[in-house]
């Protein structure tokens, strides 16, 4: 039978009761209060206290675990930046910390302790490989007008954290062309030569402050802890042709050493034999000097003595004379007075036959002396015979 046919029951096959009119929403809300509670604990139909309570311990919980989610740790050698709605609040040293949760704060962790590299001029292949130069950054121009290929190695660490984040948008980039500015200014201040050789100390001290000084205007919150000249050396193209300059150079140097040691050793002796010379010559004078004061005075006492007795100072002045001459003479020829007759004195003979009389006569003493001892002891040793024989 139809759902609409009399004797139907008033039946629709939806389940629907007739003409009733649309569903009561405070039965809704009372059931899924009931429901809500049964799953606190509360009872069917306890009303809505206990539909309260459970919506308050569901939002305390919510509450605590919001507010456990703003606890945090800081690492050693690491800053926490914090921030509240995205501006900065403070800084947070190494240890735990807690902050208002998220949306209001959040933490930015910074690595202050992270030593970080920038190369200018190169770029370094990995598994041992070669660096590749980069012609753009390495080539600069010298105060000489010549053109030198530098690579530089810099490296550096965030000091100010905030700085770090909020004054430039990019620190590394901003810092890689600091570099590259403070290498070109000081290379462009330089000449050749001495970038090239004795000059690389102080090119990268320079490079180091002018950075550092260039980093500081624009606060960006780095700190450069070293720089490095990783190579410095002419274009390839004139490499050659720098190599005999250098050569040459050293050539000239060496030359210079080894005159300059040459003369260092002339020098001296030449020196020393002229003050010694002047030494003589000084000494040679005064030698004269004193030599002619004593014959003036020696001639002077001879005077005075002469006056006194003339004829017997001009005797023993003669014999004197005559004794000196004799003295160094061997052969005396002596004029007697007459034409026919010389006398002849072989004085070296006359000298050797007086040595040669002395040595034998010191000969024949010494035999004498040797004859009288031998006798003594032979008389000394007779009267010991006789007491034997008589025994």
């Amino acid at each position: 039978m139809a759902w609409n046919e009399p004797g139907g029951g008033g039946k629709d096959p939806w389940g629907g009761r007739g003409d009733q009119g649309p569903p009561d929403l405070d039965e809704v809300v009372r059931k899924m209060q009931e429901k809500v509670g049964s799953l606190f604990g509360g009872r069917k139909g306890g009303g809505g206290r206990s539909g309260l309570a459970g919506f308050g311990l569901i939002f305390a919980l919510a509450v605590v675990v919001w507010l456990a989610s703003g606890i945090y740790i800081i690492d050693a050698g690491k800053r926490g930046v914090v921030l509240r709605f995205g501006a900065y609040t403070k800084a947070a040293m190494p240890g735990p910390h807690w902050h208002i949760p998220y949306p209001i704060e959040r933490v930015q962790v910074v690595d202050v302790e992270q030593r970080r590299f920038v190369e200018i001029g190169y770029r370094s292949a990995g598994g041992g490989q070669s660096a590749v130069v980069v012609p753009r950054e390495a080539l600069m121009l010298t105060k000489d007008e010549n053109i030198v290929n530098v690579q530089i190695a810099v490296q550096y660490q965030v000091d100010d954290p905030r700085k770090y984040l909020f004054n430039v948008r990019d620190p590394d980039a901003v810092l890689k062309q600091a570099a590259e500015s403070a290498v070109r200014e000081v290379i462009g201040q330089s000449q050749m030569d001495f970038v090239l050789k004795e000059g690389r100390a102080d090119v990268v001290s320079n490079v180091k402050l002018l950075m550092q000084r260039i980093l500081d205007q624009y606060q960006s919150g780095l700190l450069v802890s070293d720089v490095n000249l990783q190579d410095a050396q002419p274009p390839e193209e004139v490499q050659g042709a720098f190599s005999d300059a250098i050569k040459a150079r050293e050539d000239r140097e060496r030359l210079k050493n080894e005159a300059e040691t040459y003369a260092n050793e002339v020098i001296p002796k030449a020196r020393g034999a002229a003050a010694r010379q002047l030494q003589e010559a000084e000494g040679y004078k005064a030698a004269l000097v004193a030599k002619a004061e004593g014959e003036a005075r020696r001639f002077l006492a001879l005077l005075k003595e002469y006056r006194k007795a003339p004829e017997v100072t001009r005797k023993r002045l003669y014999m004197e004379a005559i004794e000196s001459v004799l003295a160094s003479s061997n052969k005396v020829i002596i004029d007697s007075g007459d034409a026919s007759n010389i006398m002849y004195l072989p004085l070296d003979q006359l000298m050797k036959g007086v040595i040669g009389d002395a040595r034998r006569s010191a000969d024949s003493a010494s035999a004498d002396i040797d004859i009288r001892s031998r006798s003594n002891e032979l008389q000394t040793r007779k009267p010991r015979r006789s007491s034997r024989e008589t025994r």
